[in-house]
């Protein structure tokens, strides 16, 4: 692509020593390298539209440029779009079908877990129980043995004392071949009377 430019030059003629003239030059230069620019207009591709419409199509940018949009556009959606549009919709579909049966199966695995568990808690609830009831029935006969271990101590106490009075009463006026052999339970010394 080449660019001109005008140079208004004023030259002197040194051999006919004329006035200086007005001269206009004009200096055209080739330039190698490319607008960028340009470059990407020029690379730009025109997608295929979504309504195919009665009038052929553009395929180049000049003509989407210059194009006159009509008032009015009459078209119908292209088959392949539709069906490409379709396609991506049923595998949306399918995934999420997928994805809503993978948490309905774990959903289904934490019911079963959830299930498991209540029994096991239910089993050692209903022992509980009954480990409670069979407490309260021991702790409810324990006043009774208690009664009756007092009456056990009160009369073993008696027995005791009746035994030692017993044993005081031989070691006071037994005969000598038991004095010896017989001991009172209390720790208390027995002052024997004198002779």
């Amino acid at each position: 692509m080449g660019t001109a430019e005008s140079v208004l030059s004023s030259s002197r003629h040194h051999h006919n020593q004329q006035p200086p003239a007005d001269e206009i030059t004009t200096i055209s230069e080739r330039t190698e390298g490319v607008d960028p620019l340009v470059e990407r207009l020029r690379s730009l591709k025109i997608a295929s539209p979504l309504l195919a419409s009665a009038s052929p199509t553009e395929s180049s940018l000049t003509d989407i440029l210059v194009k006159k949009q009509p008032s009015s556009v009459q078209g119908s959606l292209d088959p392949n779009v539709l069906l490409e549009l379709f396609s991506m919709y049923h595998d949306w579909q399918e995934e999420r079908a997928k994805a809503i049966s993978q948490t309905q199966g774990e959903i289904e695995i934490k019911i079963e877990i959830a299930d498991a568990l209540a029994v096991k808690l239910h089993q050692r609830f209903n022992y509980s129980v009954s480990a409670m009831r069979m407490a309260a029935n021991n702790l409810s006969e324990v006043q009774q043995l208690q009664v009756e271990v007092g009456e056990l101590k009160g009369r073993l106490t008696e027995v005791l004392s009746n035994c030692d009075a017993l044993c005081k009463r031989i070691m006071l006026e037994g005969p000598e071949t038991l004095r010896s052999s017989v001991k009172p339970f209390s720790t208390g010394k027995i002052e024997t009377p004198a002779d």
